[in-house]
């Protein structure tokens, strides 16, 4: 099953980023091979199992958020909650927003190509995570109610595919396809 599949480090040539540097190394230094899901629960500190914490990403929201900040598309303001002061990083560059918002859009409407395996792998991704972080109705909502039900209509039937037939179709799709099969279990 997608669920077992396990993650195999292909190379630990540096990406030049700070966090995907540091998942292979941690990738690179397990023992055994790990599952999908169990490299999922680590890398998002999800897991509390204490022989698996030394692979455990440390603050991995807050280093995206900064890095976002960084790259100058998030900013960092405080926001007052009657009782407390909380960091929060609301998005000061909407364009780069707005662009991976159409092109989502697009690939299910104008380039929609009815068939996953045809999509192109970072878009697939790219919905999945949307998905999984309950913001893909954020982006189709500024469409036209026929439009909107459309997109939804056939993120729904993609997202609803088995992941396992679907891994089995399409070299280079399988841990896309593990991560849905992962974050539907």
């Amino acid at each position: 099953s997608t669920l077992s599949f396990q993650v195999l480090l292909k190379s630990d040539a540096p990406t030049g980023d700070v966090l995907l540097d540091e998942t292979l190394r941690h990738i690179k230094a397990t023992e055994s091979a790990e599952t999908v899901q169990t490299w999922i629960e680590l890398l998002t500190g999800e897991t509390w199992n204490p022989f698996k914490l030394q692979y455990q990403l440390r603050n991995v929201r807050e280093r995206i958020a900064k890095a976002l900040v960084e790259k100058g598309i998030l900013t960092t303001e405080k926001q007052n909650f009657l009782l407390f002061d909380m960091t929060t990083h609301p998005v000061s560059n909407a364009t780069e927003k707005q662009r991976l918002v159409k092109k989502l859009q697009e690939s299910m409407l104008e380039r929609w190509v009815n068939d996953p395996h045809r999509m192109e792998r970072r878009t697939l991704a790219l919905l999945v995570l949307a998905h999984s972080s309950d913001v893909l109705e954020n982006v189709f909502a500024s469409l036209a109610d026929d439009k909107y039900d459309v997109a939804m209509n056939r993120t729904k039937d993609l997202l609803n595919m088995d992941p396992e037939v679907e891994a089995t179709k399409a070299r280079g799709t399988e841990m896309i396809w593990a991560v849905l099969a992962a974050f539907n279990k």
